[in-house]
C-alpha cells in the first residue's frame, strides 16, 4: 500500500515538473509575440512590454531561462548585472508566485510574464507555449 502511494505521488510530481510553460499577456493586448521577441524582452533588448519574472528560487524560472530565453539562470544573472552596472538596463521585476504573475499581467495592459500551462486563467491571454 505504502509503495503504491509513493509511486503515484512520484508520478504526479514528475508530470507536473514536465508541464509546458506559457507566456502570457493582458487580454487587451493585441500584439503577437515571437520566440525571438521573448528573448529580446527578457534580455533587455526590447522594452515593448513590462516584463515580470518568477523569483530566482522558483523551479519554473530556471526552466523558462533555459527553454524560453536560451540561457542558464547564471548566464542571465551575469548579463543583467552587467546591464545594471553600466546603466543600460533594469531586469524584469521578480514576483513570488505564479499567482502573483497572473494577477500582475491581468491588471497591466503592457505586462508580459510566464506561468505553468496548468495555471492559466481567463484573466490572461497565452501568446506563446514553451515545451
Amino acid at each position: 500500500m505504502y509503495r503504491k502511494m509513493l509511486l503515484s505521488t512520484l508520478l504526479v510530481c514528475s508530470f507536473s515538473a514536465l508541464s509546458n510553460i506559457v507566456v502570457i499577456v493582458n487580454p487587451a493586448n493585441e500584439s503577437s509575440i515571437s520566440a525571438e521577441e521573448i528573448v529580446r524582452i527578457y534580455t533587455g533588448r526590447s522594452n515593448a512590454f513590462n516584463a515580470v519574472n518568477l523569483a530566482e528560487s522558483a523551479p519554473l524560472r530556471a526552466q523558462f531561462d533555459e527553454k524560453g530565453v536560451g540561457r542558464s539562470s547564471a548566464q542571465l544573472k551575469a548579463h543583467w548585472s552587467k546591464l545594471v552596472f553600466t546603466g543600460k538596463g533594469t531586469p524584469p521585476a521578480e514576483l513570488a508566485s505564479e499567482e502573483a504573475v497572473l494577477d500582475f499581467v491581468a491588471n497591466n495592459p503592457q505586462a508580459i510574464g510566464y506561468v505553468g500551462a496548468d495555471k492559466v486563467t481567463s484573466a490572461v491571454k497565452v501568446v506563446h507555449t514553451i515545451n
